[in-house]
């Protein structure tokens, strides 16, 4: 059933209300999606006039090489989910919201990997520490499927399934790692501050609509941390703000109309 017009609340509202019944945990990791997506179609527009075809062109504005863009959709999934529960909307306009695929090609095995991804000190220090324990959890997988392959009833030989599906997993990810790790610049963090925005820096934006001033750091897509606002450089406002320079005025074109923001401040 769905609500009274004089029920039904705007994007802002809906993304409000959703955020309050979430656990503390949850909103945290939560909100800055939420948000987003409000403030995308346009943070008075009554959720009542939100259709599938809206929905469904949100994918296209993400990168799919982001770290987390599986997670980032199905935060917004379970809030349109929420607002066909609470009767916002006729229909479920989470079924609306599909992952982008990424484009294949003669170099698809490397295609989410740029020729040398730029990452922090402490992020390139972070995937080495996850490579390690990869390589020994590989280690350990060998040993368990030797002593699920040595039992000679394979009727129900689960053990031996479960841990050759993880190691496969295991040996994919390492391959990964290896290969950003070798590709990898790492970004000098004492460095003086840029003048001109780029990989790595930090950058606080004034909405020139709103008055809100929005802090974020401009990272290569496998660094992204919505909840830590850490942005893409692929993403429509990373690709706005690279080159530009404090005091400069940046234009987003969004489904809600122009999103103008002014560069305040430019660091690293």
């Amino acid at each position: 059933m769905v609500s009274s017009d004089n029920q039904i609340p705007s994007l802002g509202e809906a993304a409000a209300q959703f955020l309050a019944k979430l656990s503390s945990q949850k909103r945290e990791v939560s909100q800055t999606e939420v948000y987003k997506f409000a403030r995308w179609y346009g943070w008075e527009r009554p959720f009542a006039g939100l259709a599938p075809p809206d929905v469904a062109s949100y994918a296209e504005q993400l990168s799919v090489s982001d770290t987390g863009y599986a997670k980032r959709l199905e935060i917004v999934r379970s809030f349109l989910a929420h607002a066909r529960k609470e009767g916002w909307s006729r229909t479920n306009l989470a079924t609306h919201l599909k992952t982008k695929k990424a484009k294949a090609g003669p170099h698809a095995t490397s295609r989410s990997l740029p020729e040398s991804a730029s990452l922090s000190r402490q992020r390139y220090d972070e995937l080495e520490v996850e490579l390690a324990d990869l390589r020994n959890r590989s280690h350990e997988l060998i040993n368990v499927i030797q002593r699920a392959a040595a039992d000679k009833d394979f009727r129900e030989n689960a053990p031996l399934d479960a841990a050759r599906e993880e190691r496969g997993h295991v040996e994919g990810r390492i391959k990964e790692l290896q290969e950003t790790l070798k590709a990898a610049t790492i970004i000098d963090e004492k460095k003086e501050p840029a003048l001109k925005t780029g990989v790595g820096d930090s950058i606080v934006l004034s909405d020139l609509d709103s008055g809100e001033e929005l802090r974020y750091m401009i990272v290569d897509p496998r660094e992204v941390d919505p909840s830590r606002g850490k942005i893409s450089i692929a993403s429509p406002l990373g690709k706005a703000v690279i080159g530009r320079s404090d005091g400069e005025v940046i234009e987003i074109t969004a489904p809600a109309g122009k999103l103008r923001y002014q560069i305040k401040w430019v660091g690293r």
